[in-house]
């Protein structure tokens, strides 16, 4: 006995605390992992695929003597193809209709396998089954397809090149189902964590602004009541002031717990403001030209959408100069208005395909993140007039929402 547990009890904790380590935690992590988000219900591609398979089933039917039960085999191949409309959104049922279907054909047959060549659409079910569905509507398809491959051998055996074939073919649909669900899976983890960045980043420039606030109210709580005594006016001006600071500073504070700042320390650098976006300006030593031009009154900004700006506009300028192809000038232009201040950050890039990126780069998530978090919008994309632009409106005291 150690610490009040034999050893037996000590050996059942440690297991209980790490499950991962036994097959069955294994097995109950890949039973529970769920189904993969986004996926399309139904896409034109599946429509024409449908239309494409139908009739060509069809044919095949018609003008093959060869095919063994010709009418069974066409009619199981022509009235399977629907199912690919529902492969993404009932991966498994599909896949128990389609292999039970077959089975049940290949018993009523006398053991003769429909060969039409048509069912090969059978293998994008496969793909589906790893691709799309949850960890239980797997590895039951899975031993539904086992089932019907072992069966298939049984009743129709075959040569051994021919079995280690189908049982190859059978593996690399599935394991190339896998493969995408795990790539899109990274992509994604990969994406929240630029968001997650992004987040913290914005909370550290709101914890510096509400940390000048409530500088200020000290500040003004201290010399009010220096002054109280001989200047009773100068302690109602001062409680003004710490009224307005504190109103302030609330308000960021709730923003601040809006965008869930995680536990790290805060940066103590001063945040960054609309006005040091003239440090950005000017050229490097090999690059384009960055000209910044600013208009409107920026001077009462919220400190958040001051330091987002700036971020943004040094994001855009940084991606302008590591992409743009034969730019000779950056264009930086911020207006501001009553309600909103407004962001255009353009360069003379060529743009000969004339094509945004079929996804947007981590950098681009990160902008638009910090955009949506403030209650704005944005925007990147080929400019009609050539050259590249992103354009991001933010709301004048912030997140609004």
């Amino acid at each position: 006995m150690r610490g009040g547990l034999s050893y037996d009890q000590r050996v059942q904790h440690l297991f209980r605390r790490r499950p991962g380590w036994l097959p069955a935690g294994r097995l109950r992590a890949v039973w529970d992992e769920p189904r993969p988000a986004g996926a399309p219900a139904r896409v034109w591609r599946d429509w024409a695929l449908v239309a494409v398979l139908m009739p060509a089933g069809l044919v095949e039917g018609i003008f093959r003597p060869d095919l063994p039960w010709r009418v069974v085999s066409t009619v199981l191949a022509v009235g399977l193809v629907p199912t690919l409309l529902w492969r993404r959104t009932r991966p498994l049922l599909v896949v128990a209709i389609g292999f039970g279907a077959t089975g049940l054909a290949q018993a009523l047959m006398g053991g003769h396998t429909a060969v039409s060549y048509t069912l090969a659409f059978l293998l994008i079910l496969l793909y589906a089954l790893p691709r799309w569905g949850s960890g239980r509507e797997v590895l039951i398809g899975l031993a539904i397809v086992l089932v019907n491959v072992t069966c298939s051998l049984v009743f129709n055996p075959g040569k051994s090149t021919d079995t280690v074939g189908a049982i190859a073919v059978v593996c690399s649909a599935l394991a190339l189902g896998t493969a995408f669900r795990y790539r899109a899976g990274a992509r994604q983890r990969q994406l929240d964590q630029v968001k997650l960045l992004e987040r913290v980043r914005l909370a550290r420039d709101l914890h510096d602004t509400v940390g000048h606030h409530v500088s200020a109210i000290a500040i003004r709580a201290q010399a009010g009541i220096a002054m109280s005594a001989a200047h009773p006016e100068a302690a109602a001006d001062a409680l003004r002031v710490i009224e307005a600071e504190a109103s302030q500073a609330l308000t960021e504070m709730r923003a601040m717990v809006r965008v869930l700042r995680r536990d790290q320390p805060a940066e103590l650098a001063p945040g960054r403001r609309i006005a040091d976006l003239a440090g950005l300006a000017g050229g490097a030593r090999a690059g384009p030209q960055v000209d910044v031009g600013i208009s409107g009154d920026v001077d009462d900004l919220s400190p958040s959408v001051g330091a987002a700006i700036y971020r943004l506009a040094q994001e855009s300028i940084t991606n302008a100069r590591r992409h743009a192809r034969q730019a000779t000038r950056i264009e930086v232009r911020v207006v501001a208005d009553d309600s909103s201040v407004c962001l255009r950050v353009s360069d003379d890039g060529d743009t000969a395909d004339g094509r945004p990126p079929a996804s947007p780069g981590y950098g681009l998530i990160g902008m638009i993140e910090r955009a949506d978090l403030l209650g704005g919008s944005f925007r990147a994309g080929p400019d009609p007039a050539g050259g590249w632009t992103v354009t991001a409106v933010l709301p004048r005291i912030g997140a609004t929402r």
